[in-house]
């Protein structure tokens, strides 16, 4: 997880510069990223990237709307400070959860890619494509369902194309492979189906209908 290959494919620049780079190109050009910026066992970047991602979505939400983080009003009761409480929380989201929801995520979709594609690419190639799909994520802070919506919807498409082209499979085929983790990162993670419940009225989750 923490190699990092000096020369991949395509080549990427390290640091603040080389995050931006890699943000805006997997945003608007996602097939020549995906087949340029993808390589085997390096997995460092894409954590990176996930882990940037995580912390401008979560650090925009305790800026802007602290109340729709879960867990916040609480650690604010418990140590009285909402500094310290929005630390915690933004270096638990980013250090921790991000960390473990990509690499399960990655593990998910490596099992959906077995029956589905026959030549497919690795297991680290799968962890960077999720990474990178998370892009439009940094949008989904923004306070108004239907931006969370198009922001979570884009980065499922995104994890598509990428499974299409890393795996080098049809566009069916990656769908097929593709939905359970996108759903998972981006219904849930993401807060997609929040979003979708909130925009189209209809209830997906039976804890959206109690609560």
């Amino acid at each position: 997880m923490t190699q990092w290959v000096e020369n991949p494919r395509g080549g990427r620049e390290r640091g603040p510069r080389g995050l931006l780079r890699a943000w805006a190109e997997v945003l608007v050009r996602p097939r020549r990223f995906f087949r340029n910026g993808v390589a085997p066992g390096d997995q460092a970047p894409g954590l990176a990237f996930a882990i940037a991602v995580t912390f401008v979505y979560v650090g925009s939400r305790l800026a802007f709307a602290p109340a729709s983080v879960s867990g916040y009003a609480r650690m604010v009761e418990n140590t009285g400070s909402v500094y310290l409480s929005g630390l915690v929380l933004l270096g638990v989201a980013c250090f921790l959860v991000a960390p473990l929801a990509l690499h399960l995520a990655a593990a998910v979709g490596t099992l959906t890619l077995i029956p589905t594609v026959s030549n497919r690419a690795g297991v680290s190639e799968t962890v960077q494509v999720i990474a990178y799909a998370t892009a439009p994520g940094v949008f989904v802070a923004y306070p108004h369902p239907a931006v969370q919506l198009a922001a979570a919807l884009y980065g499922c498409v995104l994890l598509v194309v990428g499974f299409s082209v890393v795996h080098e499979t049809s566009i069916p085929r990656a769908l097929a492979a593709g939905l359970v983790p996108a759903v998972f990162v981006f219904g849930f993670a993401f807060g997609g189906i929040a979003a979708f419940e909130s925009v189209t009225g209809v209830v997906v989750t039976p804890a959206s209908a109690t609560g």
